[in-house]
């Protein structure tokens, strides 16, 4: 079994950190140069609503599932996403919709996880699925 050298992880995710930080915003500034606008862009906001859609769905849904059975992730979730829906047809509340709906979407996550590793899959009888 291979140790994971923490420093080294480390180090290494910080590089990658700043590289990011410093490219990122030149990467974004450029983008119009290309005639690609991702402010105010429907089609991209949209897109971006979908993927998060997407993977908190997988991620919460395997986490009840499989380890947690618990609802709160799923509610808080699924509250997050009618605030983003919401901020696409009420556009003059952008910011008091969007504010409301990235903290339910990331409470989701992190009540997601947390429960998560707690839990660490142990099985009970309210358990669905079968033990290998």
């Amino acid at each position: 079994m291979k140790k994971i050298n923490w420093d080294a992880l480390g180090i290494t995710t910080s590089i990658l950190c700043a590289i990011h930080c410093a490219v990122l915003p030149l990467f974004l500034a450029a983008l119009p140069l290309f005639g690609v606008n991702i402010i105010d862009n429907h089609a991209f906001e949209i897109g971006m609503i979908i993927l998060a859609f997407v993977i908190g769905c997988y991620a919460l849904w395997h986490g009840y599932k499989w380890h947690h059975h618990r609802k709160a992730p799923l509610g808080l979730f699924v509250a997050g996403m009618i605030f983003l829906v919401l901020k696409q047809v009420f556009l003059a509340y952008h910011v008091v919709l969007l504010v409301p709906a990235v903290i339910c979407i990331v409470a989701a996550h992190i009540l997601n996880y947390r429960y998560c590793r707690v839990h660490n899959h142990a099985h009970a009888t309210d358990c669905n699925h079968d033990h290998y």
